[in-house]
């Protein structure tokens, strides 16, 4: 478990489970830069019960308010075989809870955990050209723009573009320094 100002970062519990796909399911909560795909509990329960949503080359933490009230969740996975590092993913269930802080605080915290549990040069997250939100996050915590994939991804029945922003190792605050904060 990793405790920061305003949130909580732990992994996945088998009580977790139904919440996290009814949320994650829910259409009318998923905005406008979110995919509208859902999970499939089935293959979502067997993941979790194969190796708790934790792997070595991918997983997934919860995120939570002090008092344990499910926020989002944030994901680490290798996108392309041979990267010096690992694409990040994350989201916040509940409309009322976007714009609080809640996905920079989580991802300041897991960038600075990732860094310190593997031996890697970078971390990157893609997000749909024109998400300004998620732009600013990336931004307050350190990640830089790389650069645009063109009609990259289905969102909302188009293809759109994805900027690619990018997290280098030296420009990451130790962990020590993230939770002190």
């Amino acid at each position: 478990m990793l405790e920061g100002k305003n949130i909580i970062l732990r992994l996945l519990t088998e009580d977790d489970l139904e919440e996290l796909l009814t949320r994650a399911n829910d259409y009318s909560q998923k905005g406008e830069f979110i995919s509208t795909k859902f999970l499939v509990p089935a293959v979502f329960r067997k993941e979790f019960n194969e190796h708790g949503w934790w792997q070595d080359n991918k997983g997934m933490m919860l995120i939570t308010d002090k008092n344990g009230r499910m926020l989002g969740s944030i994901v680490f996975f290798e996108a392309f075989m041979h990267e010096a590092g690992y694409e990040i993913g994350y989201g916040i269930l509940r409309q009322d809870d976007r714009g609080q802080g809640y996905i920079t605080e989580a991802l300041r915290i897991f960038s600075a955990y990732l860094f310190e549990l593997k031996p890697i040069a970078r971390l990157h997250a893609k997000m749909v050209k024109g998400n300004v939100a998620s732009q600013r996050v990336l931004e307050k915590c350190g990640y830089r723009l790389e650069g645009t994939f063109k009609r990259f991804g289905f969102v909302r029945g188009e293809y759109r573009d994805h900027e690619v922003y990018a997290l280098l190792r030296e420009d990451c605050p130790s962990l020590d320094e993230t939770l002190q904060v």
